[in-house]
């Protein structure tokens, strides 16, 4: 048998809380053409003229407001994951971030100075989107091409319907849904052209208010109906009332058309309906990070609050959670 490695990949961080360190990451970030979908001379432009030039202040004010004396939550959880993963496995496993570093190529290149043979990817989103799985996986490809193109890869599926991750994730959330008076399922917006490109048939995705609810090949890379199938087994797994959930989508960049409802509209609403106290769960991540930290955490908060809502808790991601690192170490043993 061929001796396997394991890759694990999430979206990562900047080096620091600093603009100058920000500018290099949001570069990077943005140019990406599975994230800003535009050809290049207009990405490069929008990119370059209006949004490095103000953003990384901004951004930098975020995660300097959610930085820790090791670094990045996102990357110092993920780290730890690693290690957890790797303590009870015979295989190297290494960590690759997509944008920033450890970067994917790093990681290869460490799993390759340890004689592998067969690369095993788990891209640690949830959900399938061509921002995120899919920019993962090409970037994966391409680089271990470039450095061994006899070495085989091989990559797992997206698990937003994985009983174990369903499991795991029903019960981080089981103490919240019981003490509160609403549970926000929130997850990271999307363009709503991005579901259009990556639907196989080109003309499911969006079609219907309920489109998401009939049955199509398009599910399989339809990245909002992969969120509503998270959220509906959660709830259904907790018992609770359709009156005691709803979803919203967070992150949005730009004046298009993004997938709906907003957090930010659904806080404010669930405080004026008479919700007092509230709880966010954020299933579209794995790990602690800016967007559920400071996003959610802290400015999603005082906007419930000044809504005249009384109380916002934020359930912590999986992060390193017991019943999340046995679920990866199955896919681990089982690929």
């Amino acid at each position: 048998m061929k001796r396997k490695g394991i890759l694990l990949i999430n979206l990562g961080s900047p080096d620091s809380p600093e603009p100058e360190a920000l500018r290099p990451y949001l570069d990077e970030f943005l140019m990406d053409e599975r994230v800003l979908d535009y050809p290049y001379p207009i990405r490069r432009a929008a990119v370059s003229l209006f949004i490095l030039p103000k953003r990384p202040y901004s951004s930098a004010e975020a995660y300097k407001a959610i930085w820790t004396p090791e670094g990045s939550p996102l990357l110092v959880t993920s780290q730890r994951l690693r290690a957890e993963v790797a303590a009870r496995t015979r295989l190297p496993v290494a960590l690759g971030m997509r944008y920033g570093n450890p970067s994917i190529a790093s990681a290869l290149r460490e799993l390759l100075a340890a004689g592998v043979e067969s690369i095993y990817a788990i891209p640690l989103y949830p959900q399938f989107a061509m921002a995120t799985v899919e920019t993962c996986l090409v970037e994966t490809q391409e680089r271990l091409s470039a450095l061994d193109d006899s070495v085989e890869l091989h990559s797992h599926p997206p698990f937003y319907d994985d009983p174990n991750y369903i499991a795991a994730l029903v019960e981080s959330a089981r103490p919240y849904a019981s003490e509160y008076d609403h549970l926000l399922f929130s997850y990271h917006g999307v363009p709503e052209r991005h579901l259009r490109k990556s639907d196989p048939t080109g003309g499911h995705c969006l079609s219907s208010p309920d489109c998401c609810q009939q049955p199509s090949p398009a599910h399989a890379s339809c990245y909002r109906h992969q969120s509503l199938a998270t959220m509906q087994a959660v709830a259904s797994a907790l018992g609770l009332a359709v009156e005691d959930y709803s979803v919203g989508f967070q992150s949005r960049l730009g004046p298009e058309a993004w997938l709906r409802p907003f957090t930010t509209h659904e806080l404010t609403r669930l405080a004026q309906n008479g919700v007092k106290r509230l709880a966010v769960i954020c299933p579209a991540f794995v790990a602690d990070c800016v967007e559920t930290l400071e996003e959610i955490g802290l400015r999603g908060k005082e906007a419930f609050l000044e809504a005249s809502g009384e109380e916002l808790a934020l359930v912590p991601c999986l992060n390193t959670d017991e019943a999340w690192v046995e679920t990866l170490v199955g896919w681990v043993r089982n690929s």
